[in-house]
């Protein structure tokens, strides 16, 4: 669970790093003020750029700074059966005796797209434990129809094989996992360059940069998307599709510079991404959007709003969220960052009870994801540590430990 506050986590980390909190700021090129302040706990969170600084400057993930991902949280003791399962079959043994195949008379491209859509489906609810459960299973048929009948049939496989390996490292980035992360997404790669989907490398090259965010490594990141949405934006914005995934690569882009604290640019990138989603309306909708990249005008606001409030600009962030429209295919995970970084936004302007207000939505929607996110027990510790008390902070306040 995500109770340990930034503050002892900081500290922690940098007495691990043999570092006054003065060299910890000289070499994260921060204020001493701002580690001073986090590490008594006058702070309970900080922008992300500057804890994308603070990480960079202990030579630590961003993950071990912020605590547990909104996943299965960390206890110390060894990996369950399940994630093993995972391991296993993304990185499957260097010898074993062959199995037999099980259920291949019932194996074919339509019952494996179906697999991967019910996949991803579980993912955006946050359903990590029963997608633990099912993946390898999805991983394994993914495998074997990439090996049988002919050529075309064998490149429709490694798609698939590429999709359900990018769903594993999807899985492992929210887990905390971000080598087992990398290590599934060049797999997929691999499995990318036989396939029969043009669109594949560059939707992937947009998850290895989310993995190279979430390890603070955001020149990598941004580099990565910059490169594969040029080659798109060349090849293949004349389709619902590839504009899709041209647009995730720019919103990923975006975000990389907005971490590096390059507001402006980032914020540049996100209106054209923005802009670029309205021709959505003009094209025919991809075959199975659960397959392609989250990429809409409301998807583009949500993330707006996300990094204007992670630049302490509460009032801009407020004001593009009066303009969102959800759609049917804004999946529930970007449905409860938006209410989270609301809740962020109201305690920023000072009212409490938006951001309660917020704050309840997201636990009615997201009970499990929220007990464990860490910036939703930083915004409950603001309001209830504030002189306001607003109807509603106790019961968040026992739902999340931080009443007492």
């Amino acid at each position: 669970m995500a109770s340990e506050h930034l503050g002892d986590r900081l500290s922690r980390l940098r007495r691990f790093a043999d570092l006054t909190q003065e060299g910890l700021a000289e070499r994260a090129g921060v204020s001493a003020d701002v580690v001073r302040k986090l590490e008594q706990k006058r702070k309970h969170s900080a922008r992300l750029p500057t804890l994308h600084a603070l990480a960079k400057g202990l030579g630590v993930e961003l993950t071990s700074l912020l605590g547990d991902p909104p996943g299965v949280p960390s206890t110390g003791e060894a990996d369950s059966p399940a994630l093993v399962a995972v391991r296993r079959a993304i990185m499957p043994p260097l010898f074993a005796l062959p199995a037999e195949p099980a259920g291949v008379e019932r194996l074919s491209l339509p019952l494996l797209r179906a697999e991967l859509a019910d996949g991803w489906t579980l993912y955006h609810a946050a359903n990590f434990g029963r997608l633990m459960e099912v993946l390898p299973g999805i991983i394994a048929d993914a495998r074997l129809l990439a090996a049988v009948g002919n050529a075309e049939q064998r490149a429709a496989g490694q798609a698939g094989l590429g999709k359900a390996l990018q769903l594993g490292g999807h899985l492992a980035i929210r887990l905390g996992k971000t080598d087992l992360a990398l290590s599934a997404l060049e797999r997929a790669y691999a499995a990318a360059g036989d396939s029969s989907d043009p669109l594949l490398v560059p939707m992937l090259s947009n998850s290895v940069a989310w993995a190279y965010q979430r390890q603070a490594r955001l020149d990598d990141a941004r580099n990565l998307a910059v490169h594969a949405a040029d080659t798109v934006e060349r090849e293949h914005t004349d389709t619902s599709e590839g504009v899709r995934v041209w647009g995730g690569l720019l919103m990923s882009a975006a975000t990389s510079y907005a971490r590096s604290d390059d507001y402006a640019t980032a914020n540049d990138m996100m209106v054209t991404a923005e802009k670029a989603a309205g021709r959505l309306a003009t094209l025919p909708p991809p075959a199975d959007g659960k397959l392609v990249s989250v990429f809409s005008r409301s998807s583009v606001r949500i993330e707006r709003v996300r990094l204007a409030v992670q630049h302490e600009r509460p009032e801009e962030a407020l004001k593009l969220a009066r303009g969102i429209r959800l759609s049917k295919e804004t999946p529930p995970s970007w449905r409860t960052w938006l209410l989270l970084d609301l809740a962020r936004a109201h305690t920023d302007l000072g009212d409490a009870a938006g951001a309660v207000k917020a704050l309840e939505k997201l636990r009615k929607v997201a009970p499990g994801w929220m007990r464990y996110h860490t910036l939703a027990v930083a915004i409950v510790s603001d309001l209830w540590a504030g002189p306001h008390h607003p109807p509603g902070l106790r019961q968040l306040a026992d739902f999340l430990g931080v009443a007492n």
